[in-house]
């Protein structure tokens, strides 16, 4: 179960080496960023200097995690790859699947029965390729790494969109498509685009009700959903030693919300406190030894500007807590502002709900603090006006708190403890509501509050704060509440005020915990079968894609040209779909049901080029498949912003789409539609976007002279006879031009296995 120690040892032997190599090649001094990303370049090849922004380099990650509801696809990937094991270290968690309905329990017990096959297929091709497998009720993914797998200086990819949540222990952690874990697992090289660097100088300290959560809820509002694509944001300064590891790692976990590639922090004591006390001392030491390595050179702190490409100071001593939404989580209100906002802007005062924990805020300070909190409600004798849920990160943090009371602290206030799983953070949550037509807010300590996520209801405003602030406003009842300055009514008609939240990094007595939920993979796994159903309809071995034809793509009916925000939500939702990810097919049917057409402003309603009909988005497409016409996706700004769900770039791959057209891609996307033989192009002109019409017949045209940093032409045939042209980027490079040449970087990784 535990962290593998020979492995960290092999990767600090070599540390300083590989840094001071790649600094002998680049002759200046290196932020931390840098330094990770040196010392894992695939085979120690420091030959050049690498340009942000620009220039792709292959690393060698030390190990990878994937969650149950991406791992299926990536694990049935992996299975054609021809590897009697997996070449780095890897893991499965088990934590999607868990519908939150009634209680831990029961709703475990439940998904237990509901996806016993899925399970079982996780399990058994996990123990066949020296996979570590964490049971289901074990606990949220990052919660879990953070817990057992971490190290400072370490890099790691994820099929998760949070992975970075492992950065608050000073690892380079990038959420990826299962593709892109695959070719990891088998050996290879992984690709990144080198990114650029922001720079976030912390100073003071956190105090009152403020917290971690407000930093990356304060970074959220001055980047936006899209500031931070294409870098790593690196924090330091002195404000940045203060916060306790979790609340590090919560910070990295949210930046996925500004399109960051990872975050990371560097190596401190607050680090060695925590790998300490989780039982992990051993890496603490070793880390010590190199340490020097673990943080970024001080020329580079005492003059951040010349090193990075964007500097951000956030005095923590000021700052205040946040609360943002909704329907975006960049929509920053400092608590001061956010009950004039809400009014101003007409959102339901009321709160019904307010939920705390998820992969980003569910470790024992987080739990402690709204803990104290929840006490005052009960010692100062006020009746709870809002549903509160709580939702533990781990079994690890689960029996801890319940060992300490909290959990019984929650209770007496009303709350429901639910499943050690994500729950009503990804939409696997049972709603109770009594019109779900009525305008409603919730507000959540997650991460993401996009239209639809949490409850699937459109009319539901949900808010992100931290789950002290939340657990303030769950006991008001009402958003425009500021238990820093309010005061509440209790039962005997006094006016009582809230004390600031009290809490502690970690336990005193230490972490405890009965059975965490692990299971070690096989020895020999050669033995092991893994047994997929061929009539079932949540598992289906994959089929490979087709290799390209050769030839300019002509032909093509547009499928869809969506409008504004379409994340992998709108393009392949979560919630109920989530029991189909390892079923290709069956999964495909939810494609781009969430997007909005441009040309109707409807969801799930295009018109079909060849009947003239209007029908359902997968429809339509398995229409022009069957009909043997691929089809082209058209869409807006940072097209495919949120989860890393690969799915999303495989669903429109098998149901015939051909390329995806858009003003600007989000990074995880982006990169999975390469994998899966995708045209993942960009209009030259945004303004193109205007010029395709619904009845247009598209071709793409200059694919016989497909080279890196070469336009491809898009033509238009419109419907009235009429035919005009314009030209689309690319970011493909050499490699990954033969990924689509092959069909899918899949292909060649079957290629080479077979050689």
């Amino acid at each position: 179960m535990a962290f593998d120690l020979d492995m960290i040892k092999k990767v600090y032997d070599n540390y300083g080496t590989r840094i001071e190599a790649a600094r002998n090649v680049v002759n200046k001094p290196l932020t931390l960023t840098e330094k990770i990303l040196y010392a894992h370049l695939w085979q120690g090849k420091a030959s050049e200097a690498h340009e942000r922004g620009i220039t792709y380099v292959d690393f060698a990650p030390d190990r990878v995690a994937m969650q149950d509801a991406t791992a299926q696809m990536a694990l049935l990937q992996f299975m054609q790859a021809g590897r009697p094991t997996v070449a780095v270290p890897s893991t499965v968690h088990c934590d999607h699947l868990i519908q939150a309905k009634v209680g831990a329990d029961e709703d475990l017990q439940n998904a237990n029965v509901q996806n016993k096959e899925v399970y079982d297929f996780l399990a058994s091709v996990s123990n066949k390729y020296g996979i570590g497998f964490w049971k289901p009720g074990a606990g949220i993914i990052h919660q879990v790494v953070l817990e057992n797998y971490a190290f400072p200086g370490g890099m790691m990819i994820g099929t998760d969109s949070h992975t970075p949540n492992a950065g608050g222990l000073g690892m380079i952690a990038i959420g990826v498509g299962g593709a892109d874990a695959c070719d990891v697992m088998a050996g290879l090289a992984w690709e990144l685009k080198f990114p650029k660097l922001i720079g976030i100088k912390l100073t003071g300290k956190l105090s009152g009700w403020t917290s971690a959560k407000d930093v990356i809820l304060k970074v959220a509002g001055i980047l936006t959903v899209k500031g931070g694509t294409g870098y790593i944001v690196e924090y330091f300064g002195e404000g940045a030693q203060s916060l306790s590891a979790t609340g590090k790692g919560t910070i990295c976990n949210m930046g996925a919300e500004i399109g960051a590639t990872t975050s990371v922090f560097g190596y401190d004591q607050k680090i060695a406190e925590y790998l300490t006390g989780t039982g992990r001392e051993d890496i603490a030491l070793l880390a010590n030894e190199v340490k020097e390595h673990l943080t970024g050179d001080e020329e580079v702190y005492n003059n951040p500007q010349e090193y990075f490409d964007q500097v951000i100071e956030i005095d923590l001593s000021t700052l205040e807590p946040h609360i943002n939404g909704p329907y975006t989580p960049d929509m920053a209100w400092p608590i001061s502002k956010f009950a004039e906002a809400v009014r101003e802007h007409g959102w339901p005062e009321e709160l019904e709900v307010g939920l705390i924990g998820s992969c980003t805020n569910s470790s024992y300070e987080d739990i402690s603090r709204a803990a104290s909190i929840a006490k005052q409600a009960v010692d100062k004798n006020l009746k709870v006006k809002a549903e509160f849920t709580i939702t533990p990160g781990s079994e690890l943090v689960r029996y801890t708190v319940d060992r300490d009371g909290f959990l019984n602290t929650f209770e007496k206030m009303g709350g429901v403890v639910l499943a050690n799983a994500c729950g009503p953070c990804i939409g696997q949550w049972a709603r109770h509501s009594d019109d779900p037509n009525r305008k409603n807010s919730i507000l959540t300590s997650y991460n993401r509050n996009f239209k639809n996520r949490n409850d699937g209801n459109p009319n539901t405003h949900a808010f992100v704060a931290s789950p002290e602030v939340v657990t303030a406003l769950t006991i008001a009842g009402n958003l425009s509440f500021n238990p820093m300055t309010d005061f509440l009514t209790n039962l005997s008609g006094e006016q009582v005020k809230l004390d600031e939240p009290q809490g502690l990094e970690m336990p005193i007595k230490g972490y405890a915990v009965e059975d965490a939920g692990y299971q070690a993979p096989a020895e020999d796994g050669s033995m092991v079968s893994v047994i997929v159903d061929e009539k079932s309809a949540r598992l289906q071995l994959l089929d490979p894609f087709k290799a390209w034809e050769g030839t300019d793509i002509k032909g093509l009916r547009l499928l869809i040209k969506a409008k504004g925000k379409c994340t992998t939500d709108h393009i392949s939702m979560a919630g109920p779909w989530l029991k189909f990810r390892g079923h290709l097919d069956n999964i495909s049917n939810n494609m781009l049901i969430g997007a909005t057409n441009f040309f109707n402003e409807k969801t799930d309603n295009v018109k079909n080029g060849i009947t003239g009909e209007y029908g359902a988005v997968p429809a339509t497409a398995r229409a022009y498949k069957a009909a043997g016409v691929g089809s082209i996706v058209v869409g807006d700004e940072n097209y495919g912003e949120g989860s890393s769900r690969e799915h999303a770039a495989m669903e429109p791959r098998h149901l015939g789409v051909r390329a995806i057209l858009v003003k600007s891609f989000a990074r995880i996307h982006e990169t999975n539609l390469k994998k899966q033989g995708m045209l993942a192009l960009t209009f030259a002109d945004p303004n193109d976007y205007e010029r395709i019409l619904e009845d247009d017949i598209i071709d793409i045209c200059g694919l016989n002279t497909f080279a890196p940093a070469t336009p491809l032409t898009i033509m238009l045939h419109h419907s009235d006879g009429n035919a005009e042209s314009f030209s689309v980027n690319h970011t493909y490079n050499e490699q990954q031009i033969e990924w689509f040449k092959a069909g899918g970087a899949l292909n060649i990784i079957r290629m080479k296995q077979n050689v």
